[in-house]
């Protein structure tokens, strides 16, 4: 005889008293690591076991760079009109809308300044999130804006990109922004204002034909896709089978194109250690808030 009765059969617990895990309690990295939601932020969005760098938007880069995470954001309410009144599958204004309910963000850059180890930074972070960091002409804008404030201030300038490149819904207005963008920062170089390109993963298209490649610094973090285009638009164009990892951040520091790569948790450091130097300040003993 058995040493156990059951007197149910099936399972008992009402619906809505089961305890589930919460949604976003772990992370897990392409590389198959888990690892807990609270440990990866406060290891700067990087998996601590394989180093893979998460995407994270101009929130956290915010956070990161700026001491206390205080700044004043720059022209916070631009967004854009549809100028083409663009339709596809479905109306430009409504993705748009859709873009901008989903993430918070008006657009898919944010320009703020503040204090970053104690000098002031003007920071330009685009939002992949919103329409896949596309360039339309409110992020044309709001760059050359920035670099505007950079030169009338005399503040040095970062650049975040992290982009799918050209936005087609806005066409060739979506192009100008490459020669708008790069003669503002043309203009910063001739007032001898320091600009620092940061390419996350992804920068890619149009981005990186205009101000992603275009800074007296370019710098990446680890792993980062950096490319104008994909590997197989590439291949298919050249004809030719192209090298392992061609259009990593690691292929592309060997190869001259960015002068180095940094780790997440030492970026703020870094940024300011070259602004140090090109501008000729002292090399205080800082701390990084």
């Amino acid at each position: 005889m058995a040493w156990f009765k059951r007197t149910k059969k099936g399972i008992q617990t009402a619906t809505e008293d089961k305890k589930d895990v919460p949604k976003g309690l772990w992370y897990k990295s392409p590389t198959g690591k888990i690892v807990d939601s609270e440990e990866l932020e406060q290891n700067f969005y990087v998996s601590p076991e394989d180093g893979y760098h998460v995407r994270i938007g101009s929130k956290e880069y915010f956070e990161i760079l700026f001491d206390n995470n205080k700044f004043k954001e720059l022209d916070k309410g631009l967004t854009s009109k549809d100028p083409l009144t663009f339709t596809d599958t479905k109306k430009y204004t409504e993705r748009l809308k859709a873009a901008q309910d989903k993430t918070g963000l008006k657009d898919a850059v944010r320009t703020a300044v503040g204090k970053s180890m104690g000098e002031d930074l003007v920071i330009a972070c685009m939002d992949f999130s919103f329409i896949g960091g596309s360039m339309g002409s409110v992020v044309g804008e709001k760059i050359a804006r920035a670099a505007d404030y950079s030169l009338k201030n005399k503040i040095p300038l970062l650049i975040i990109s992290k982009s799918g490149g050209a936005r087609m819904m806005e066409a060739a207005l979506s192009l100008m922004q490459l020669a708008k963008t790069s003669v503002k920062l043309a203009q910063l170089a001739e007032a001898k204002i320091p600009y620092i390109s940061l390419c996350t993963d992804p920068t890619t298209g149009g981005t990186t034909a205009s101000f992603a490649m275009l800074g007296d610094i370019n710098i990446s973090e680890p792993g980062a896709l950096v490319a104008f285009a994909g590997p197989r638009v590439v291949r298919d164009t050249t004809g030719k089978e192209l090298p392992e990892g061609f259009q990593t951040a690691e292929f592309l520091l060997e190869h001259g194109f960015l002068d180095f790569i940094s780790h997440r948790r030492n970026l703020k450091d870094k940024v300011n250690l070259y602004l140090d130097l090109v501008l000729n300040r002292p090399l205080r003993n800082k701390v990084a808030s």
